[in-house]
């Protein structure tokens, strides 16, 4: 899509490196949100919905090429798709509301003000299942995308999907208890995750760990102590963003009138000379 990055109405660093977490070797993952202009959301070939922009796919001319420390991963994402996963509770892509913000607009100080409206406990529910998806992973019960034989072997197991599960339950107990989490997490949530990621903790700590967050969450779920709604107001979150789309679209459609009105003018004049 053209001119993405002027259409980019909030931008934030996500990752490790914005949770406190990273390692010397880590790269740098940001996220955005776009309004797309009405040809790219409605096209009836090409619906634009998200934009992804790796340095290391671009330095290696190869799309899985793996990142390296430095390399950027970049992920646009159109309004209407961010909202669809932050509204299901997506851990990641919530991280837009919560993160300083590197790039914004009056509307996406907007978007970040309706995060009231768009946590809701489907989030804790998200956090919850995303936890025990890398708890699986630690202990080989699923399938993982990534083999580190170098941590299992140095450690005795995958200390990156035991840190991993450990943010996510210690997040996803924040956010139901206060309506967001901490990015970056604080000092010792930070200092958990890290000695966990550096094997400083047993296996069967971490598991042990793992097991009171995942209870705390459920607890939270169950019990009705938790402090946020049961649901989005979907409908609120909906007119806004029809307001920021239709608002957006009738300054394009000014833009080109405009820039029609002078070709016109201009083709008229040499017409006179």
């Amino acid at each position: 899509m053209r001119d993405i990055e002027a259409r980019t109405i909030l931008r934030c660093e996500v990752g490790s490196t914005a949770h406190g977490i990273n390692a010397a070797d880590n790269d740098t993952d940001h996220m955005g949100v776009v309004i797309e202009r009405i040809e790219d959301a409605m096209s009836v070939d090409h619906t634009f919905e998200q934009y992804i922009y790796r340095t290391a796919a671009e330095r290696e001319h190869k799309h899985d090429a793996p990142s390296q420390a430095g390399d950027l991963d970049l992920t646009l994402y159109s309004l209407r798709k961010w909202l669809r996963l932050a509204l299901k509770g997506n851990p990641t892509v919530l991280m837009l509301l919560f993160a300083p913000p590197l790039q914004y607009d009056a509307r996406g100080a907007q978007l970040r003000e309706l995060a009231p409206l768009i946590v809701s406990q489907r989030a804790g529910g998200a956090f919850l299942g995303y936890l025990q998806a890398q708890r699986q992973r630690l202990l080989g019960e699923r399938s993982a995308n990534v083999t580190r034989s170098e941590l299992v072997k140095q450690h005795g197991y995958d200390t990156k999907f035991a840190g991993h599960a450990v943010r996510l339950g210690l997040q996803g107990k924040e956010l139901l208890t206060t309506g967001k989490f901490s990015v970056p997490m604080s000092e010792q949530d930070r200092a958990k995750v890290c000695a966990i990621r550096n094997g400083v903790w047993s296996l069967q700590e971490v598991l042990t760990e793992v097991g009171a967050l995942e209870r705390d969450i459920k607890d939270l779920l169950d019990d009705g102590s938790s402090s946020i709604r049961r649901e989005p107001d979907y409908d609120a979150v909906n007119a806004w963003m029809l307001k920021m789309y239709q608002r957006a679209w009738s300054a394009d459609r000014a833009v080109q009138d405009r820039a029609e009105d002078a070709t016109i003018f201009n083709v008229a004049r040499r017409g006179l000379d």
